[in-house]
């Protein structure tokens, strides 16, 4: 069943159709199902978000062509066999499945690779998107006679634009979906809060927040990272026996059945209360969030939010010997990335770092150049603001002994840090908080059900 009515996807597809002025054929991949061991033991099939976002069908083996010359709209698939029928029961036909998304014509999978090729022999464009998947790669290969290492490279610039400019802007409707997912979301970080203590294990906490997402008809957005070692950054092993004293840091999201997702981290002491040193560190970080989501409007660069923030964080590190220096320089020339490493937010979507797979230059910086600069060239978004973006705001304060000793070996950045002072907090391990803003006409609004961000919340919850 496709989450909305077909006029929703029609006008998707209308709209798509008339931004490309080229002509041609525009190929949409469905995902396939992926075997985990072997054919029939697969992973959970997960549908492709460009697909699901004009086509709706979220049914494996499936791909659709717009053909902007002849004005068609065809989805390719298989009818159930008896054998299929007998597995999973009785379900609608392609046909009738099309039908609800606006789509008329069907044809067999197996004919996709002729209609291409005659539309290649006649000269006609065909559009792909960058693949992201192996046996899509090889396919758009066979089907275009490109060599695998020149599939990629030869994805049309045009319709990514086309596309991006559609999913970049979210509607009411899949705002609601969005707000679905982050107030799920919202209950797996308020589970964390509650359940954790010394002697429990990161398992348990990662298998209780899961639990959530699935009792609710949703899955997961991401691997959870569950840790006391906030420092790393993508942190999705598990082993490690929660102690008094430390912090427990979790980023975690819903995905819905619609597969509209969240993204919400928190952090908290194992604990229940932060250490004098933690709750510094804690509101340091915090002034930097709430700095940043005081700037979130339309027309503001991101780049302009993440830099402010990176300066407010910057400068409550110089108020406790760790920075020195002009914070505001501090930030532009890249000092706070020994602190701040990552980039402040992402757009999200039906992807949680929504259309990566469609470039970065794109999505983010709409065709301008990304900084090469260390700290900010993982600045996913750096664009000026437009009403109906989703993003997160999620800054962090991390200290990864790898790095310190590596920039401290080099020298870098003498002017601004203070490597004596910063050797206390050698192995304070790392936090951050995160939400979801919806950008509007006039400012932003938080999405979905507040979780606690301030030390007294937070505490309260621990008591």
């Amino acid at each position: 069943m496709a989450t909305f009515t077909k006029e929703t996807y029609t006008a998707r597809r209308r709209a798509l159709s008339s931004s490309i002025t080229e002509g041609g054929i525009l190929l949409f991949l469905g995902n396939e199902e992926s075997g985990m061991n072997y054919e029939d033991n697969t992973y959970t099939f997960r549908q492709d978000s460009t697909f699901l976002y004009f086509f709706g069908l979220d049914q494996a083996s499936l791909a659709a062509v717009i053909d902007l010359d002849e004005g068609r709209e065809i989805i390719f698939g298989n009818e159930l066999t008896i054998d299929d029928i007998v597995w999973m029961g009785t379900l609608p036909t392609l046909k009738e499945n099309a039908a609800q998304v606006g789509v008329s014509e069907t044809m067999p999978l197996s004919s996709l690779s002729g209609y291409l090729g005659r539309a290649a022999a006649s000269g006609r464009k065909i559009h792909f998107l960058p693949p992201y998947r192996p046996e899509h790669t090889l396919k758009l290969s066979e089907w275009l006679g490109l060599h695998p290492a020149a599939v990629k490279g030869g994805a049309s610039t045009d319709f990514i634009k086309g596309v991006v400019n559609l999913r970049n802007h979210k509607t009411e409707e899949e705002i609601v979906e969005i707000e679905r997912a982050v107030d799920i979301s919202a209950e797996m970080h308020l589970q964390m809060y509650r359940m954790i203590r010394p002697g429990m294990t990161e398992k348990e906490v990662d298998a209780a927040v899961t639990a959530i997402a699935l009792s609710q008809g949703a899955g997961i957005s991401f691997p959870v990272i569950a840790t006391i070692n906030g420092q790393t950054l993508h942190n999705h092993i598990h082993p490690n026996t929660l102690k008094e004293g430390q912090m427990f840091l979790l980023d975690a999201g819903a995905e819905t059945e619609s597969h509209y997702c969240g993204d919400l981290s928190s952090t908290a002491p194992v604990g229940k209360r932060f250490t004098p040193q933690q709750r510094v560190i804690y509101d340091i970080c915090l002034a930097g969030h709430q700095a940043a989501v005081k700037m979130l409007r339309p027309g503001t660069p991101f780049r302009d939010i993440h830099l402010h923030a990176a300066s407010v964080i910057s400068e409550g590190l110089k108020s406790i010997g760790l920075m020195k220096g002009d914070p505001v320089e501090a930030a532009h020339a890249g000092a706070h990335a020994l602190f701040f490493p990552c980039g402040l937010g992402h757009m999200m979507g039906l992807d949680v770092h929504d259309m990566e797979n469609l470039g970065e230059v794109w999505v983010g910086y709409d065709g301008q150049p990304k900084s090469t600069l260390f700290g900010i060239k993982s600045l996913r978004l750096a664009r000026p603001l437009e009403p109906g973006f989703v993003l997160t705001i999620e800054p962090g304060i991390y200290f990864i002994p790898e790095l310190i000793d590596l920039w401290r070996s080099e020298n870098r950045f003498s002017e601004f840090l203070c490597w004596d002072e910063i050797e206390r907090f050698r192995d304070f391990g790392g936090l951050r908080n995160e939400e979801d803003y919806l950008i509007t006409p006039d400012g932003a609004r938080r999405l979905g059900k507040y979780i606690p961000t301030t030390i007294d919340e937070v505490e309260a919850l621990r008591s």
